[in-house]
Parts: C-alpha cells; sequence; structure tokens
C-alpha cells in the first residue's frame, strides 16, 4: 500500500493520501487548498491517479481543497451525509463504506466536534478527523458540537477498535504523528474520567478561543460545490421533471454513474444502465460501450448521479469526445426523488 501523511503548517492539518499500488487509483483526506499543487506532484511522481478526495467534516481551520482538486482532476468528492456543503460528488453515512481499487474503508459516523464529523477505517488504522486527537480530543463548542455525543462516539465506537489500531487524525499541534487505540486510552488526558457527565464538564471548562479562519473558512467550505449552471446555460442540463418525462422513451438511453452501493442503497432510473464515473473515458472514447450505444442505436446519452456533480462533469467529457447529443439531470437522484420521480431497486 502507498501512503503519505502530509502536513499543513499553518493550519496543523494532517492530509491522508493512500493508494494500493503505483500506478493505481488513490483518495485524500482533509486536503488543505494551500498544498494543492504539492499533492498533484506528489500524485504525479507517484504515478497515481486520483479519485476521491475526502473531508471528515466541515473544517473550520483551514479552507478544503476538496474543490480545487475536483476542477483539476475530475475526482469525486466525498462527505458524509450530514454535511452542510451545498455539494459533494458522494455522501456517504455509517455502515457504507468508501472504496477506490484495491483499498475500503468502513465509515463511522463520530459527531461531538461538529455534528457533521466522521471517521474512517481500514484494517490497522483509523482516520479519525477532529474527534479524537493524539493524546486530545476536538473541542465541542461550535458548529453544533457536543460534548455528549463526541464522549458516545469516542467510547461507543472508536475506543471499541482494536488497541493496536492506528489512530491517525487531522490535526496535531504538538509533532505527533500517530497513535494507536491502545495508547489514547491509557494516556489521553481528556479519556481519563470516571462518567459522561465528568467528560461535558471537562469540555465546558476549555475556554478556546475561535479557530482564526474560522468566518472565512466555515462559508467557504460550504461552497464547494461544482456550479452546474454553466452546463445548463450551454444547453446539456434536463431539469428533473423533463427527465422523469422520458423514461420508457426508445430514444432516450439515461446512464447511472454512481457506484454499486449507492445504487443498492437510493434506488435508480428504471431501465437505466450502469456505467460508474470511475469508467467514463473508457466507455466515451472509440469503440466504448456508450459512445458505442449513441452510435449504432442513435440514442440520447442522458447521464445521472447522487447530486449532479459527476454528471455534470460527464456530459462536459462527452461532448468534448464528440458524443454532441448527451446530456445530465442537474441535481442527479437527489432532484429526480424531489420531483417524484420512480425508482428501481
Amino acid at each position: 500500500m502507498i501512503f503519505r501523511q502530509l502536513f499543513d503548517s499553518v493550519s496543523s492539518t494532517y492530509s491522508y493520501l493512500l493508494a494500493s499500488r503505483s500506478g493505481g487509483e488513490a483518495l485524500i483526506i482533509d486536503p488543505v487548498l494551500e498544498k494543492v499543487d504539492r499533492y498533484l506532484q506528489l500524485i504525479g511522481e507517484l504515478d497515481l491517479k486520483l479519485v476521491k478526495a475526502v473531508d471528515t467534516h466541515l473544517h473550520a481551520d483551514h479552507i478544503t481543497g476538496l474543490g480545487a482538486l475536483r476542477d483539476r482532476t475530475h475526482c469525486i468528492t466525498v462527505m458524509g451525509e450530514n454535511t452542510k456543503a451545498d455539494v459533494v460528488s458522494m455522501r456517504l453515512a455509517e455502515g457504507d463504506k468508501l472504496t477506490i481499487e484495491g483499498l475500503s474503508m468502513d465509515v463511522l459516523y463520530t459527531p461531538g466536534h461538529t455534528d457533521d464529523s466522521y471517521s474512517f477505517v481500514m484494517r490497522d488504522r483509523v482516520f479519525t478527523g477532529d474527534t479524537l486527537l493524539i493524546r486530545g480530543t476536538g473541542r465541542t463548542d461550535f458548529q453544533n458540537g457536543d460534548a455528549r455525543m463526541q464522549y458516545d462516539s469516542i467510547f461507543g465506537k472508536l475506543l471499541r477498535l482494536p488497541e493496536e489500531t492506528m489512530v491517525f487524525p487531522a490535526h496535531d499541534y504538538k509533532g505527533d504523528t500517530v497513535s494507536t487505540i491502545g495508547e489514547e486510552k491509557r494516556y489521553n488526558p481528556r479519556l481519563q474520567i470516571k462518567s459522561v457527565d465528568d467528560y461535558v464538564a471537562l469540555m465546558a471548562s476549555l475556554k478556546l478561543p475561535n479557530p482564526k479562519m474560522m468566518d472565512v473558512a466555515v462559508p467557504s467550505n460550504m461552497r464547494v460545490g461544482l456550479g452546474q449552471q454553466e452546463i445548463a446555460r450551454r444547453g446539456w442540463a434536463l431539469q428533473a421533471p423533463q427527465a422523469i418525462a422520458m423514461v420508457g422513451r426508445p430514444d432516450i438511453a439515461f446512464v447511472d454513474l454512481r457506484e454499486t452501493g449507492e445504487r443498492e442503497k437510493h434506488g435508480s432510473v428504471p431501465g437505466a444502465l450502469h456505467a460508474p464515473y470511475g469508467d467514463l473515458q473508457e466507455n466515451i472514447r472509440a469503440g466504448g460501450m456508450l459512445r458505442e450505444l449513441a452510435r449504432a442505436t442513435d440514442k440520447r446519452i442522458v447521464f445521472y448521479c447522487a447530486f449532479g456533480e459527476r454528471s455534470a462533469m460527464a456530459v462536459q467529457a462527452a461532448q468534448d469526445a464528440g458524443l454532441m447529443s448527451a446530456l445530465h439531470i442537474e441535481g442527479g437522484i437527489d432532484a429526480w426523488k424531489k420531483f417524484g420521480g420512480a425508482l428501481a431497486r
């Protein structure tokens, strides 16, 4: 496995780059905007393809690199389903899996620092965001933080992982890089309490100043979605009611860009083909499945995904590749559901 821990000294943020092999797919966790050039340089040096950029929660101390990485690599942006961000490509819930080629992580909902905090668990390590830090825990006094919920997240979920599980947080202010669940149980001073009420009292006594960038970072990080207006202006977008009216038409081929788990969990447009976003370039090139479908049958391709971000990138790529009749559903399956579109499961 390829694993790199990267550090932003201004915000004391750790970002993590992971891949199963050289030349394969990669994901990055908690990227910082100012470090995007460095990430892309490293990704190129390691011969990787960035396919997912993930935030553990809505950050208040730095501006996320999610949008910039998406714009420069066409990767999928990922956050938990409770995020307040306007649009991300994929939203995950507890029990889901975050996957790329050769790697899989279990998703845990670990609120308390914020109400949209998630952790990601691999075989031997856990990425805890700001929920559990090395010899500390994330503050709980803003962004709908809740010390009681954080206690449950830490003691009810994270500390139940095997003691040898390595802990990789989103921040450290002392220079520590990694810990283990066992170490934190024994030596983390905030965890040496006897009850949830003791923990709530401890967190209430901290009286910390707000992060310096909070007033800038939070509003910015809530607006990371790909602007779909330009796609609509070019005439390549369908509103959900328009798309719903096209179901069953012989000249229309709906193409679902989501992953299998998303389709199984949320349903799909009746009769839609499944062609995951990760295979898009192969499918729209000469001889590719979608290109041949359009050529041989004269069908009009209509892409859709979860919220419209992947499909907006897909319709642009298809148009660039010469599939001039391609369209996408603005707002994705989320908009489809809101307008009462039928779902196949």
